[in-house]
């Protein structure tokens, strides 16, 4: 997108966003869109996919959602929907990093910002002897740090509404760089019922991934996104995807919208996320009529006429 040829740097787009936290949600996030995809945004009567996101942002409020953003917390949900199986271990979820017991920990881990999002908020460990623990503990310290009532940078009401950030350490899950490093398979999901899958291989932390659009049956799309490389490289599929379907059903069911991301390791599934708001509603789709086709499957009552949040 222009914007980040204009401004490359990810943090210097960061603090920019956090210097204009006192603009209105919906004022910025109209300014966001209209510089992040060339479009004005139509709050009104939205159509578009990525236009009735935003509304979710702005108009939608379920406490669930709250809980299933937060890493740690969303454990719980998955448990209580009966598939405590499918997650990772997790180490521990810890309120300062000085809580931290490396020793205690494996050779191999990951560490993450219980409210994060991207390359900023995730460290891997695959060596748990050459970790520069002091310099972690600063990073550490700048998650546990944020105020947790200051705008997302999307202005994502989940993120700041008041839930701390905390570190929650978790196993880190083997895959092969060779066979596109740990591949993401992410069911995009209106009211517990796929529209479209993104599979994602090939990621480089904080930059970006190769992205693939499939159907629900594993049909590969002529689709691309705007933030993402297409995906060249060929992935099979998994000889237990109805059961991940399934899987992303259950999940995403009590939500008019919810992208729900599993891994498939060695022919088990694992969790990944629950995402509310896929991209942040600001990405651009290449044809563009997916924007409108998945705007069609994401039923919300735009026309109650409601408050934004203040």
């Amino acid at each position: 997108m222009i914007y980040k040829k204009i401004l490359r740097s990810r943090a210097f787009r960061l603090k920019v966003l956090e210097f204009l936290s006192f603009v209105p949600d919906k004022q910025m996030i109209q300014i966001q869109y209209r510089i992040k995809t060339g479009r004005r945004l139509n709050l009104r009567n939205p159509v578009r996919y990525t236009e009735k996101l935003q509304w979710y942002k702005l108009y939608y409020r379920d406490p669930l959602m709250v809980a299933c953003t937060d890493k740690f917390e969303v454990r719980k949900y998955v448990e209580q929907c009966g598939l405590g199986d499918i997650l990772t271990k997790c180490y521990g979820v810890f309120d300062e990093p000085n809580e931290i017991d490396f020793n205690s920990l494996p050779m191999q881990f990951v560490l993450k910002d219980t409210l994060g999002g991207g390359g900023n908020s995730v460290i891997i460990v695959r060596d748990k002897s050459s970790l520069d623990v002091d310099y972690t503990l600063k990073m550490l310290e700048e998650w546990v740090r944020k105020d947790p009532s200051k705008p997302s940078g999307g202005r994502e009401w989940v993120y700041y509404s008041g839930q701390k950030h905390r570190i929650i350490v978790e196993e880190l899950i083997d895959s092969d760089p060779r066979q596109g490093g740990l591949v993401d398979f992410k069911f995009l999901c209106f009211s517990g019922k796929i529209a479209l899958l993104y599979v994602m291989s090939d990621r480089i932390l904080g930059q970006g991934a190769s992205c693939g659009f499939f159907t629900e049956e594993f049909e590969r799309l002529p689709y691309t996104e705007s933030d993402e490389w297409p995906l060249e490289r060929e992935i099979s599929k998994p000889s237990n995807f109805d059961q991940m379907k399934r899987v992303a059903e259950i999940l995403s069911a009590p939500f008019p919208c919810a992208r729900v991301d599993l891994y498939n390791v060695e022919g088990k599934i694992r969790f990944g996320e629950i995402t509310f708001f896929d991209s942040s509603g600001y990405m651009t789709f290449e044809p563009d009529d997916l924007d409108f086709v998945l705007g069609e499957k994401f039923f919300i009552e735009t026309n109650r006429n409601p408050k934004p949040r203040p």
